[in-house]
């Protein structure tokens, strides 16, 4: 009975194991290079797969510009005191005659609260419709005396700002102090105004500026506001100030240190320097010539990569780096990671072989166990 049992415990053992190696159900953590060929466009498939060199490392290096218009980089600055739409303005008129044009004997005309309109205009009796925004109070108070003079002798205008918000910007995100702060002679600059802020609070590495005036906008690097001098533009009352942490990211998954959704740490994120962020790839699982780099590339950068003219939309390219090439590491270190890339690192194929040695030393362990049980119940 003992001899029996053992010779028919072997056979299931064997059959067990070649059913794990027939059925393929090995775990792994993706894709293998074979299977990623076997997706390409060449194969049938709905990706391209490229092998990284210099020309396309040259035709992918495409990074977002960042930077501000002319309209932005050609406007002056502004004295702290420019009156601008929707200001209030207190006006006093003194005349120098019994029988005044404005005001009463004796009394100067006051004008408590005149509003600047949406065009930037004002109205004064006898004087008619004056251009306000953008003047200071002092060019307004000579335009009204020139325009009175030929109506009451030697008239003596006095106009100040009464109201409103007049010449500020406001302040949120990742600055000392949010809020709104008015543009003063020291701070008339986009610098200056950060400054006066308390400065931002995230990685200079990372941080952008996003200035809205209006219906325009414009975005910088903040590290390029020092490097620039002409990025440090003039401020306009009514400016909007967002300071933010640079928002892209890349997907590492796979043989890898870190499996996980990765913000970018600087402007520009090269292939090696993504590996080295999620710490580098898995020494015992790893296979370096199977470093793929997932993207949709818009059209006419697949047709430089790709040499073609005949390409329609966005497609899909999966870029190969082998790492273990002369210059493997030099192209990883030279190819551009941009927003939305998935890094994926494939497992050795000495991985595989060994899940299929564990799978069948596991199966011939668990048919002599119940041999063992058998032996043991019949015995």
């Amino acid at each position: 009975m003992k001899t029996l049992n053992i010779r028919w415990a072997r056979p299931i053992a064997v059959v067990a194991a070649c059913s794990v190696l027939a059925s393929c159900g090995l775990p792994q953590v993706g894709p293998n290079k074979r299977q990623i060929y076997a997706g390409s466009v060449q194969r049938e498939g709905d990706a391209f797969v490229v092998a990284v060199n210099d020309r396309v490392t040259r035709a992918t290096a495409v990074v977002p510009a960042l930077g501000f218009s002319d309209a932005f980089k050609n406007a002056g600055q502004l004295g702290s005191d420019t009156i601008r739409a929707g200001d209030v303005l207190g006006i006093t008129v003194y005349e120098n005659v019994d029988d005044s044009l404005l005001g009463t004997e004796g009394a100067p005309a006051t004008l408590e609260e005149v509003q600047v309109d949406g065009d930037g205009f004002i109205f004064i009796p006898y004087a008619g419709r004056i251009k306000a925004a953008g003047n200071s109070p002092e060019a307004i108070r000579r335009i009204i005396t020139g325009k009175l003079a030929d109506q009451t002798p030697d008239p003596q205008v006095e106009v100040r700002r009464a109201a409103g918000d007049g010449s500020t910007v406001s302040l949120v995100g990742a600055v000392g102090g949010q809020g709104v702060y008015p543009i003063e002679r020291p701070t008339r600059t986009l610098s200056s105004m950060l400054a006066r802020s308390g400065g931002i609070t995230i990685e200079p590495e990372i941080a952008q500026i996003t200035v809205i005036r209006g219906a325009a906008r414009g975005k910088i690097w903040f590290e390029d506001l020092y490097r620039n001098p002409e990025l440090d533009i003039a401020l306009r009352g009514g400016d909007k100030i967002l300071v933010e942490q640079d928002t892209r990211s890349f997907t590492a998954l796979g043989a890898t240190g870190a499996q996980a959704r990765v913000a970018f740490e600087s402007q520009n994120l090269s292939a090696i320097e993504a590996i080295a962020q999620v710490g580098g790839l898995l020494s015992a699982s790893a296979d370096p010539t199977g470093v793929f780099v997932l993207r949709n590339e818009p059209e006419e950068v697949a047709e430089q990569v790709l040499g073609r003219n005949d390409l329609e939309g966005s497609q899909r390219l999966v870029y190969v780096l082998d790492l273990t090439e002369p210059n493997g590491m030099f192209m990883a270190r030279d190819f551009v990671i941009r927003d939305g890339d998935t890094l994926y690192v494939t497992e050795a194929p000495f991985t595989q072989w060994s899940k299929v040695i564990a799978a069948i030393t596991g199966t011939a362990t668990t048919a002599a166990t119940l041999s063992d049980l058998t032996t043991s119940s019949g015995g």
